[in-house]
């Protein structure tokens, strides 16, 4: 008997329930964020000070937190002195929508505070292109490994049991290392981004390649299909969309290695507007830059989803994406 309504066990949703819960899965927690922004009752554990009476280490703008209100309240109350006024406020780090959606318009139009400094837009494009080069040239090495031992087990003997043993050494870790070799600026942040992705790359094509049926390569090989032949005319096109999911998948991957890679050596590309935002607690544009790396991040992926689905139609898993 088949389940009704939008939970149903291994079946596709709708259109409408997609739209639906896809619009939810970013609604949810922007109201979760305005609630916790905008209603004192909820959290608000600080005070913001907008007059600061007769205490003198008081200044406007400055938050505390409320006991510590309270006892600057007391002290000049006590002194038959003006008190202090302030709001329930939370704590700087946690901004609340609308500020961070300014930011993210102004970090755009505002010149940078030096003349030497990147614009935001620059910084982004720089970090995209540490991304690209860095992927590339992990995908350039892994994908033909990976295949080559998801295909031959002998291959796989070879090469697997040290990956598997290397795929746990924490990238960062060779940070001095590439910078001693590399210097100090766009080769070490690539290397790490290409330490971060070509292991795990091996290994996850390795085993997509595996999942092949195996009935094709027997049929190729009872027509006399040469081993050569057999992996550009039968391994290959048989993996080719699943291969492409696991590259999208890991491309993710490689963005999560973009702070952690533009810290080594010189402090570049996004990573150089958070830190320096940051410096001024200025967390509305630190949160703006975070929120644009998602973004870019998801529209990445969503635009090789659709071209998944226009290279791949008879994928239904690719065609059901997105």
């Amino acid at each position: 008997m088949k389940g009704k309504g939008w939970f149903q066990v291994l079946r596709p949703l709708s259109p409408r329930a997609r739209l639906a819960f896809g619009t939810l899965s970013f609604v949810l927690p922007i109201v979760l964020w305005g609630i916790v922004s905008y209603l004192p009752a909820v959290w608000h554990p600080q005070m913001l000070v907008t007059d600061p009476g007769s205490i003198e280490y008081l200044q406007p703008g400055m938050r505390m937190n409320k006991a510590a209100f309270a006892d600057a309240v007391a002290e000049a109350e006590a002194a038959h002195k003006a008190p202090p006024k302030g709001v329930p406020s939370n704590p700087i780090y946690l901004p609340a929508p609308h500020e961070v959606a300014m930011a993210l318009y102004t970090s755009f139009t505002t010149p940078p505070p030096t003349k030497d400094s990147p614009w935001l837009s620059q910084s982004l494009w720089h970090s995209i292109q540490v991304i690209f080069w860095g992927f590339v040239i992990s995908s350039v090495l892994g994908v033909p490994i990976g295949i080559l031992c998801g295909t031959y087990a002998g291959f796989a003997r070879l090469n697997e049991p040290f990956i598997e043993f290397f795929r746990y050494l924490p990238a960062p870790a060779f940070g001095a290392l590439a910078v001693a070799i590399l210097g100090i600026y766009d080769g070490p942040k690539i290397t790490i981004i290409v330490i971060g992705t070509f292991f795990q790359q091996v290994l996850i094509i390795a085993n997509t390649t595996r999942k092949l049926d195996i009935a094709l390569v027997e049929a190729a090989l009872t027509l006399g299909t040469k081993k050569l032949k057999l992996l550009s005319r039968v391994v290959i096109p048989g993996i080719l969309p699943d291969l492409y999911r696991d590259q999208r998948i890991l491309l993710g991957w490689a963005w999560t290695y973009l702070i952690v890679a533009e810290l080594i050596g010189t402090t570049t590309g996004i990573t150089w507007f958070i830190t320096q935002q940051a410096r001024y607690q200025h967390f509305a544009n630190v949160y703006a830059a975070i929120m644009m790396i998602g973004f870019i991040g998801l529209g990445t992926d969503m635009l090789l989803a659709l071209i998944g689905r226009r290279l791949f139609p008879w994928d239904r898993t690719l065609v059901k994406e997105a």
